[in-house]
């Protein structure tokens, strides 16, 4: 079951730049900032209301994120959907043929573990699952 809107995220080419914007000219309050290494890539979380605006910057050339900058340039990156049980969530969502880049979930930012749908299922948007877990 979706719980709601968790993140919306956005591919940045410089993440410093990204960060005064966000947090000094409109005034949201940063929450979070982590390095993923695996994914080679760096975060920055502010938050609005309810909602998370995720800003990421790759690290080198060899990412997801950079692979993006370079297709499309900076912006709307993907948008993340808080789901209960993430592993029933993309079985459910399989069976009703829709594209999974991850069958199986992975870990994500802060914890979490995450999941994409590829977006050629979803209308040309790509959406993480993601489910957080106490503890």
């Amino acid at each position: 079951m979706i719980k709601g809107v968790d993140q919306i995220a956005i591919a940045v080419k410089d993440l410093e730049q990204a960060k005064r914007f966000y947090g000094e000219v409109l005034g949201l309050p940063m929450v979070h900032t982590e390095v993923l290494e695996e994914e080679r890539v760096k975060v920055a979380l502010f938050k609005v209301g309810q909602v998370e605006i995720e800003l990421l910057e790759g690290i080198g050339e060899e990412n997801p994120v950079a692979k993006f900058l370079a297709k499309r340039g900076e912006g709307l990156h993907h948008i993340s959907l808080e789901v209960e049980d993430l592993e029933g969530t993309l079985v459910r969502l399989e069976k009703a043929g829709v594209p999974l880049i991850d069958k199986v979930p992975r870990k994500g930012a802060s914890g979490t573990m995450v999941a994409f749908l590829h977006p050629q299922g979803c209308h040309g948007v790509l959406i993480e699952l993601v489910e957080k877990r106490a503890g």
